[in-house]
């Protein structure tokens, strides 16, 4: 071999080690690397105590994955005030006695819960690339097949978790009057805000929006209504995230700068930066959940994640 060649030949070797451990990595070591967020957030009342919430959403649960269920268990430990669920608990015909199962001693807290695509229709496979457009086909234009979604929902209100799906609710936790709004799957078109949109309640401390998908004909009446607190999943964070640049995708029309953790949204307010938000903003936050279809099990750079949030009191106008 030619002395012109061997550098070529070693490059051309080293990438390919390179994007074979990077895949290995995607594959079998992130998406088992769960992670705790904190984040807080100043939407109550100047003067109201602090509102511990947890955030889970993306759970995808396969019965087998002892691993997730053991971590989603233990985070009763964080003594939250309400558990918020956004949705795609299940990801196996028979995986609701193992969701109810890792959420365990969480049920015995406040919690309120709406439903997404994945606990209605069990997953395929599917050209990932498909999701760089949102064009691909979804539910029942992929399978025949029905999740047992009346047993889950069964499950988690038996329990004492209030079902959210076009529901209007009001919880006092600790201290704090809270309304709570949700809608069902908007990935699926099931979404019907309007049945349920009404001027937030004046003598609620806080409304709080919820839904599974953060599609903008949702969120933006939401926030018209006068929610300050808009809680979603779905997007993984973008799954696949570029070093240095963040998310390429949402799976829905939501920019990629809001991916995932915490940002402000207006009505309109599209790709508009947080930094530009009107002083009445609601604040988002959008989860990048725990788990994923199995048949794309992959994470890069978005490990999954719980948050747990803390509302705070706010200044004038908050």
């Amino acid at each position: 071999m030619s002395s012109v060649w061997r550098p070529l030949t070693g490059a051309v070797l080293g990438a390919g080690a390179l994007a074979t451990g990077a895949a290995a990595y995607a594959t079998w070591v992130e998406p088992r690397w769960f992670a705790l967020r904190r984040a807080s957030i100043p939407c109550l009342p100047a003067g109201s105590p602090d509102l511990r919430v947890l955030h889970l959403s993306d759970l995808h649960l396969v019965p087998t994955q002892w691993r997730k269920r053991d971590w989603v268990r233990g985070l009763a430990e964080l003594d939250p005030d309400l558990v918020v669920h956004t949705g795609d608990h299940l990801a196996a015909m028979d995986a609701v006695p193992a969701a109810i199962d890792a959420y365990g001693t969480l049920l015995d807290r406040p919690g309120v819960f709406v439903l997404g695509s994945n606990d209605y229709y069990p997953p395929t496979r599917k050209n990932p690339l498909r999701y760089l457009d949102d064009s691909h086909r979804k539910g029942a234009e992929l399978t025949p097949d029905v999740l047992p979604t009346q047993d889950l929902v069964d499950g988690l209100r038996g329990r004492g978790w209030a079902d959210l799906t076009h529901r209007r609710i009001r919880l006092r936790v600790a201290g704090v009057d809270l309304e709570l709004v949700g809608t069902d799957d908007a990935h699926l078109e099931l979404d019907d805000y309007p049945s349920v949109s009404a001027p937030a309640a004046t003598d609620a401390d806080l409304t709080i929006g919820v839904t599974h998908a953060p599609y903008q004909r949702v969120l933006d009446p939401m926030a018209a209504d006068g929610a300050r607190l808009l809680v979603a999943g779905h997007t993984h964070g973008g799954q696949l995230r570029v070093p240095g640049y963040g998310a390429l995708v949402t799976n829905c029309d939501l920019d990629t700068s809001r991916a995932s953790g915490v940002s402000r949204w207006w009505p309109g307010a599209g790709a508009t930066p947080s930094s530009q938000a009107p002083p009445d903003a609601a604040w988002l936050h959008v989860s990048a959940g725990l788990g994923g279809n199995p048949y794309t099990p992959f994470r890069f750079c978005c490990r999954p994640e719980a948050t747990l949030i803390t509302l705070t009191g706010g200044g004038p106008g908050i």
